[in-house]
């Protein structure tokens, strides 16, 4: 079993605020996996729901544990590791290297290239904005997705060779590269599947956190990144911290709580629009369906929602709302990530190599 670190880190993301730029995807794979090996890697991406995702049709791929679908902390016997299957490389999809001169064909079923050996079955993010619904009640929306350094890492107790290791520090989960063979048992286990494998290298690889920022004071990079400042960051047992707080609101809730591996990134569920009739009028009913939200974050998404709806006609009946308050966050970086306010160059932390304010966080 896990040892309980002395402090945990963890992420609260917005849903409301994310507006699917990716800004948080390309600072991520500019700070850390531009090397050989990993082209398909995407420690950090944003899905549009409903889809596919990445790797394609990762939620129906097992893993994690098969028992008490309500853990969401420490606790002993939480469940036997469940059924789940290795996801293949073309559910990754990988960015093809095509000869000088060629060109690339699109089509209504996605990009293929005009080798047809060279055609891959699926392409990160190829049903970006596509959603569910007919028109004029159609919908989509965005899904940030990284590792969760869970309290009961799947992925952990699934390596033979004790190469995963949660940091007592800050509860980040890291692999060790000396001690991975490659056997890919770890990705086998994580329900949200978000390990990859770096063919060159052979060894198992994914989001380290950002801990060398975060040793820093640095926030990590996809959350100082975000243009839309959709992304919280703190500690989950500090009460002084806004992760803590929303937390404490019941409205910061963890994907898929089913998997059993006490997720430390959250969401702060959608909020839906109106249905319209058919004359165009706003019917009153959600047009994102409670029930699909419930298969992503529980049942405990109904509350969140209600609390979500109360505060917000608070602040519209002219009263004040702590929450509100919290969510829009005055104040940058402050609001959003302390004690990790450092800037990368204050603190000389690991920095993307790109320019431009918003996407060099």
């Amino acid at each position: 079993m896990v040892k309980k670190p002395s402090r945990q880190v963890g992420m609260v993301i917005d849903l409301n605020k994310c507006i699917g730029c990716q800004t948080c995807s390309m600072a991520c794979k500019r700070l850390w996996t531009g090397g050989d090996g990993q082209q398909q890697l995407w420690w950090n991406k944003v899905n549009t729901m409903p889809g596919e995702g990445s790797p394609r049709g990762w939620e129906d791929m097992g893993g994690g544990f098969d028992a008490d679908p309500s853990f969401l902390g420490w606790r002993v016997g939480a469940g036997k590791p469940g059924p789940s299957r290795l996801p293949e490389d073309d559910e990754f999809g990988t960015y093809v290297q095509l000869p000088a001169g060629e060109e690339v064909a699109r089509s209504g079923e996605g990009r293929r290239t005009t080798t047809p050996e060279a055609r891959p079955r699926w392409m990160y993010n190829w049903d970006e904005d596509r959603g569910a619904g007919v028109h004029p009640n159609a919908f989509f929306f965005y899904l940030p997705r990284l590792c969760n350094h869970c309290d009961r890492p799947a992925c952990l107790e699934a390596c033979p060779r004790g190469a995963i290791y949660k940091r007592e520090e800050d509860g980040i989960v890291l692999v060790n590269e000396e001690k991975c063979e490659g056997y890919r048992f770890c990705m086998e286990a994580c329900p949200y599947k978000v390990i990859y494998f770096n063919p060159k290298e052979n060894v198992a690889q994914k989001c380290i956190g950002c801990y060398p920022r975060v040793e820093a004071g640095v926030a990590p990079a996809c959350a100082r990144s975000c243009p839309a400042r959709a992304r919280f960051y703190g500690y989950v047992d500090d009460p002084e911290s806004v992760v803590y707080k929303l937390r404490k609101w019941g409205v910061a809730l963890p994907l898929h709580p089913k998997f059993g591996t006490g997720p430390n990134v959250f969401y702060i569920p959608i909020m839906s629009s109106s249905r319209l009739d058919e004359e165009g009028r706003p019917t009153g009913a959600p047009r994102i369906p409670l029930d699909y939200l419930k298969s992503l974050f529980g049942d405990a998404v109904e509350g969140a929602l209600n609390t979500l709806r109360e505060e917000r006609q608070k602040v519209k009946n002219g009263f004040n709302s702590p929450l509100m308050e919290m969510l829009v966050g005055w104040r940058w970086p402050d609001d959003f990530f302390a004690p990790f306010v450092k800037a990368p160059d204050e603190a000389k932390a690991p920095r993307q190599k790109v320019s431009g304010d918003a996407a060099a966080g």
